[in-house]
């Protein structure tokens, strides 16, 4: 199975698009939805509740409170049935017709590959938006060398069991191919086109995206200095 996990807060008017996209895409898969509602104070849980009632496969993990999105890609993870998780974000840029691409992508990458990541071709965010993440995604690759030019982008297939073993914090979701390198494990690229959001704005901010990430950057590269040999491990004697 395939669990498609899509943090959201406050889009209550994106989520029947989007979610009847999702279902579209993955026709003819086994494959669960999980939205994690974090702490939304729009219609969100009504109209989740509605979703669930008229197409099924859709289950909805609420936040009492907003936690981020990192927490909630989290929440999301933990919850999945599924040996691979996909992730995308709620706001309807992520085009959904890629989620089948990433879950090929991984298995076709065969064990040794822990990650397919999306990296945006075509950017629709404003031109601060694109400055900013052109600017974190420089950088982090100057000092991670993860060979992801677009981390950023919400669109990543996982194997759930590495997924939950990835060291967490806030800003968490930004630096997976990196993260996921730790554990010895590749990471493969698919090449996906943005869209331009239906309705609303942006609840997660530049500040989060821009100067927050230099203080995650500096964890994640402590991290990945504090480990340097992945053995493979194997239990003799069966």
């Amino acid at each position: 199975m395939i669990s498609i996990v899509i943090p959201c807060k406050n889009e209550a008017e994106n989520l029947p698009i989007l979610v009847g996209e999702v279902h579209a895409a993955m026709a003819g898969r086994d494959y669960e939805v999980i939205v994690v509602d974090d702490g939304s104070t729009d219609r969100t849980a009504d109209v989740l509740a509605e979703l669930a009632r008229s197409a099924g496969r859709l289950r909805h993990v609420r936040h009492d409170r907003s936690a981020g999105q990192s927490a909630a890609v989290r929440s999301g993870v933990f919850a999945a049935k599924g040996d691979i998780v996909v992730t995308m974000d709620g706001d309807g840029q992520n085009d959904p017709a890629y989620l089948p691409k990433l879950a090929d992508a991984l298995v076709a990458a065969g064990p040794a590959i822990g990650i397919a990541a999306g990296q945006r071709l075509k950017r629709t965010d404003t031109k601060l938006k694109q400055m900013s993440s052109r600017f974190a995604n420089g950088l982090r690759e100057r000092i991670l060398r993860d060979g992801t030019r677009d981390s950023g982008c919400g669109l990543k297939a996982v194997h759930t069991s590495l997924f939950r073993q990835l060291p967490y914090f806030d800003g968490w979701h930004r630096y997976l191919p990196a993260l996921v390198i730790r554990e010895g494990r590749g990471v493969v690229h698919v090449d996906v086109v943005d869209r331009s959001r239906i309705h609303g704005k942006s609840n997660y901010g530049i500040l989060d995206r821009g100067l927050r990430g230099i203080l995650d950057l500096t964890g994640v590269w402590w991290l990945r200095r504090r480990r340097k040999v992945v053995p493979s491990v194997q239990e003799l004697g069966q």
